[in-house]
This record gives C-alpha cells, structure tokens and sequence, in this order.
C-alpha cells in the first residue's frame, strides 16, 4: 500500500505538508525527528488525514491534486 498523508504542525496549526510514503508511522517520525528538511521549521507534526492506494501511480496524481489549486479547495472543505 502507498499512502497520501496531510501532516498538520501542533505548534503551528496553519501548516500544513502533503506527502506520500509506504510506511506512514515511519515516515511520521521522520518528520518529527528533523531528517525532512521541509518540516524541521514547524516540528512537532501530528498526521490529519490519510488515504491508502494499491498503487503508488494513484498515490501520487492524488498527492499532486491535493497540492494544486482545486486540491487544495478540495482539502480545505472535505479532508480538513
């Protein structure tokens, strides 16, 4: 399974990171730990949706729309 994840920041509740990983628990304490330059700033992250994909090609068209424009519309009123 590959998973699309939202991470939202507790000390900064607007920040927001979309990423996808195949092992989500891992992948959390990454983020948190400081080995992913583009959360370091905002650390400590707690997971705020997630969705797994049987394949890692639908995984990530779904992390790419969440990222755009209307993704980003669509997350806002629908995952968050």
């Amino acid at each position: 399974m590959t998973y699309v994840y939202i991470l939202r920041s507790v000390n900064n509740p607007d920040q927001l990171y979309i990423g996808w990983t195949t092992d989500l628990q891992s992948r959390l304490k990454a983020h948190n730990s400081g080995k992913s330059p583009h959360t370091i700033k905002f650390r400590p992250w707690t997971i705020a949706f997630y969705a797994a994909f049987a394949s890692k090609e639908k995984a990530t068209q779904f992390e790419r729309y969440l990222k755009s424009g209307s993704g980003a519309a669509f997350r806002t009123r629908r995952l968050l």
